[in-house]
């Protein structure tokens, strides 16, 4: 099965009991976050508010849908690759593996080698997008003083945010030249509502988005065309958040995912393709010469970020269906949306990691962490700073991990993903001196107020690994553990004993 659309992955969570309706009426101003916040900490379902009410104090046309990553089972349940959704974390690592194989593909070693790979072959094929012509989310067309972002029920997720936030856009964009570089890029980039027909758009420089922006700003004197999709089907949302190689294109990858071609249309007045079956759309160009201040904002860190002057969107057109559903979350100390989807994808980084690094047992992102600035690695190791070796490689195999502030390097024996079992490794395989690498001057984050400069800082690895010979002159201990023999007779008897 595919879902074509949101609505199609709607309609699945709610005959499973995992979306709820609400029809109480609740603001945009700050009511829908705090809301939001308190079902997903319970691990509640997607929210489906049909009663918004607006930062005007006025009924809003449109419902607006929360929470829908909100557990790793819903995000898992969005990805089908073609067969029945998948329904836990360690399902999403095929996803890993099937990353891996295009980053780095290995020829057949056979005639029954080659045909293992046909089906993977054949689903390959199906990424390349089709465009049709006529499409939902053009069912509604406004151009010129129509254009009203007031229509749209945008979110003020926290206190003393200086506007309106849009949340949730898929933004799409594509570069100056014909390179497989600057083919259609999808990011998920906040825009700060500026007005009826502009907002500012936030893109970190290390993102595919920045990156085109800076290479047309480069080469061309018009501003760069951009269509920021609110509400796409949920395989072309992942896409847009998958650790994808720079040659591959979201649009292609979410074909996979989805189990079917992406169905795109072009726009109406910029020159991009958008998914026919979107809830929104709003088509613009971003300036090449116009800044606005943007923030404070409530960020994933748990706090606001600092103000910083980002480009202007000024928006030409606003697509969408006669009755479209606004889609939207919030950002803030973990657990929220974004924490929720970096750990149901951290299955995805572990094969590719895998690839580069076969010594590698396991990979950790602790949703505490922010998502991504704490990484725990467990490894066989083989010789002495094999350790140190693994630490180098997270922070620079996947570019998604230059800002990783700290990575804890742990023996096979360990898992990586208990912290009771790490903070045992690192206080008794640890010597704070030897076993700590410490790397300044290196990209971080500039939402880390921590770091000394803005986008600069430092980073630590952390050994809790067992020492070979070479990294200590001691006799090393053996670890404690009872025999299997004795655990079997007690696992025999243990009925007998009633204790539970």
């Amino acid at each position: 099965m595919a879902y074509k659309s949101l609505r199609d992955f709607i309609d699945r969570l709610e005959a499973a009991g995992d979306l709820k309706r609400i029809t109480a009426p609740v603001s945009t101003d700050l009511e829908i976050t705090e809301i939001h916040r308190r079902v997903l900490e319970a691990g509640g379902p997607a929210l489906l508010f049909e009663n918004v009410i607006n930062e005007h104090g006025e009924r809003s046309d449109m419902p607006m849908l929360v929470n829908l990553f909100g557990t790793v089972k819903r995000v898992a349940n969005a990805v089908t690759l073609g067969g029945e959704p998948r329904s836990t974390s360690a399902e999403l690592r095929e996803v890993g593996e099937l990353l891996a194989f295009l980053r780095q593909p290995e020829p057949p070693r056979g005639v029954k080698d080659a045909l293992s790979m046909l089906p993977l072959a054949k689903t390959v094929m199906s990424m390349r997008p089709k465009t049709v012509r006529k499409a939902p989310c053009q069912e509604v067309v406004l151009t010129g003083d129509d254009i009203d972002l007031d229509k749209l029920p945008i979110q003020t997720c926290w206190p003393g945010e200086p506007a309106p936030l849009i949340t949730w856009p898929l933004v799409v964009t594509k570069g100056p030249s014909d390179s497989k570089e600057d083919d259609f890029n999808l990011g998920i980039y906040r825009m700060q509502k500026l007005g009826r027909d502009a907002t500012l758009m936030r893109w970190l420089k290390h993102r595919g988005g920045a990156q085109q922006y800076q290479r047309w700003k480069d080469k061309k004197p018009e501003p760069l065309p951009a269509a920021a999709v609110l509400g796409a089907d949920p395989g072309t949302i992942l896409a847009a958040v998958t650790p994808l190689p720079d040659t591959l294109s979201e649009y292609q990858f979410a074909g996979l995912l989805r189990g079917a071609k992406a169905e795109l249309v072009d726009c109406k007045t910029v020159p991009l393709k958008v998914p026919a079956e979107a809830e929104i759309v709003l088509e613009g160009h971003v300036m090449l010469d116009e800044y606005g201040d943007e923030g404070p904002y409530g960020d994933h860190t748990g706090y606001y970020n600092s103000v910083e002057p980002f480009p202007v969107f000024k928006i030409s057109a606003i697509t969408m269906r006669e009755k479209p559903i606004y889609l939207s979350t919030y950002t803030g100390r973990p657990p929220d949306e974004p924490s929720v989807l970096g750990e149901a994808l951290n299955e995805v980084f572990i094969p590719l990691f895998q690839q580069q690094f076969p010594e590698v047992v396991d990979f950790w992102l602790p949703p505490e962490g922010c998502s991504y600035r704490i990484a725990v690695v467990s490894m066989k190791k083989a010789y002495a700073g094999h350790a140190k070796r693994v630490m180098l490689g997270v922070w620079s195999y996947l570019r998604q991990f230059m800002y990783t502030k700290w990575v804890i390097v742990v023996d096979d024996d360990i898992d990586a993903r208990d912290w009771k079992d790490v903070m045992w490794a690192v206080s008794t395989r640890m010597d704070p001196a030897r076993d700590c690498t410490i790397i300044e001057n290196t990209p971080i984050d500039y939402l880390d107020f921590a770091s000394p400069v803005s986008g600069l800082g430092s980073k630590i690895g952390l050994d809790a690994t067992n020492k070979l010979p070479g990294e200590t002159n001691r006799e090393w201990g053996d670890k404690l553990d009872m025999d299997e023999a004795t655990k079997k007779r007690v696992d025999e008897m243990w009925e007998e004993l009633g204790l539970g």
